[in-house]
């Protein structure tokens, strides 16, 4: 594991600590934080740096967003739910933007 993976994981840490011993969730992909959206969203902010670049519906109940450092490169994957709770599903680093240059009608 990267030095960089250990600072992450370690952040993810903290944030489980702030949030407190019930923001954990079990799943299927694994271990899921979960916390206030305000709570989560702070430390994404104070923490890592990160700014919100981009968001989808996950049908009526859910948003996916994504949560990256413009300086870094690091990503989080953050699901929302309509009753105010945020969890990080995912962490990484490298994020790269993508501009399309072709269209789906184009694409091959």
């Amino acid at each position: 594991m990267s030095i960089r993976h250990t600072v992450l994981f370690s952040g993810v840490s903290a944030i489980l600590a702030a949030v407190g011993p019930s923001a954990k969730a079990q799943s299927l992909i694994g271990e899921v934080l979960c916390g206030p959206k305000a709570e989560i969203h702070a430390k994404l902010t104070r923490q890592f740096g990160a700014v919100k670049t981009g968001a989808g519906l996950r049908g009526p109940e859910a948003v996916m967003e994504i949560w990256t450092n413009p300086k870094s490169g690091d990503w989080t994957l953050v699901q929302t739910y309509v009753e105010g709770n945020s969890c990080i599903v995912a962490m990484g680093e490298y994020w790269e933007n993508l501009n399309p240059t072709e269209t789906p009608e184009t694409a091959g």
